[in-house]
C-alpha cells in the first residue's frame, strides 16, 4: 500500500502549475489583443464620423490655399462617396 512515486507526483503537480501559468497569460494576452482591436476600430470609426461631419465643400482656410482644384475635387468625392457608403449601412 505505500508505493507511493514521489517523483511522479511531483511532476504531474509541476505539469499542472506550468498549464496554469500558460493559460492565465494566454488568457490575459487574448484580453490585449481584443482591448487594441477595438480601440482601434473606435478610432476608425471617429474617423469616418469626422469626413461625414465635414460637409463635401466646406474647406478650411489654411488647407484652401494649399489645394488645388484637382485635389480639392478629389477630396469631396472621397466624401461624397464616404457619405453614400454609411447612408447605405444604415438601411
Amino acid at each position: 500500500m505505500n508505493d507511493i512515486d514521489y517523483h511522479q507526483v511531483i511532476k504531474w503537480v509541476l505539469i499542472v502549475l506550468a498549464a496554469g501559468f500558460i493559460g492565465h497569460f494566454g488568457k490575459s494576452f487574448a484580453a490585449y489583443l481584443i482591448a487594441r482591436a477595438r480601440r482601434n476600430q473606435t478610432l476608425a470609426d471617429e474617423k469616418k464620423s469626422e469626413v461625414l461631419a465635414k460637409q463635401p465643400g466646406e474647406i478650411t482656410s489654411s488647407t484652401a490655399a494649399a489645394e488645388t482644384a484637382g485635389t480639392r475635387a478629389k477630396s469631396e468625392k472621397k466624401a461624397m462617396k464616404a457619405l453614400i457608403k454609411l447612408k447605405k449601412k444604415e438601411k
